[in-house]
Formats: structure tokens, sequence, C-alpha cells
């Protein structure tokens, strides 16, 4: 099984606990290549609670199905101050999962 890691950034809002440490917000993930398969997902919120949550709600969907589906899972239950961040990375770690297929292509 080929695999590779991508990364996702998004700009974190202020008064939050991980902007005294971090900047960004990163979600970064293991991917299947075959399928696009979420293997495994860390993101930089402070607490590992909230971690493990992120990593429990996107594992297991395949970014070659759209990510329609695991942004409503992100708006629905993530109810914190860094939902938007947390979407916003998502979305980027999306881009760049097209941006490595292209180059795999050759396009």
């Amino acid at each position: 099984m080929q695999t590779a890691f991508i990364a996702g950034h998004a700009k974190l809002p202020s008064g939050m606990a991980a902007k005294s440490i971090y900047e960004t917000l990163t979600i970064t993930a293991e991917i299947e290549m075959k399928y696009g398969v979420i293997l495994d997902v860390s993101c930089t919120l402070a607490t590992e609670h909230g971690r493990r949550f992120i990593s429990n709600l996107l594992r297991g969907y395949s970014l070659n199905d759209g990510i329609e589906e695991p942004l409503k899972q992100l708006q629905e239950f993530y109810l914190g101050k860094a939902s938007n961040a947390l979407i916003s990375a998502f979305k980027d770690l999306y881009k760049q999962y097209h941006i490595m297929l292209k180059s795999k292509r050759g396009e």
C-alpha cells in the first residue's frame, strides 16, 4: 500500500490556547493513494482531546469522494473557536492532495 503525508494550514483566531504556541492551525493526514482514504489525521489543536476528536472525525473518508461530508461533520460536531480554521486547513489539505495527484500524473 502506497501512502502520502499531506498537510493543510490555516490562520488561528485570536484568543485560542493553541495561538500561544502556533500561528497557524495545521491538519496533517496520511492518505492511502489508490482510493484516497484518510488513514490517520493529526492537528495542532492545544488539547489531546481535541486532536483525538478531529482524528476520529476525519479518519476513513476518501478524498476521491470530495470533502463535502467531512466538512459537514466538522461544522456540525466541532463547536469550538477553531472551527473555521479547521475547515480552512482541511480545504487546504484537500487542495494539496489534488496538486500531488496532478504532479503524479505529470499534468
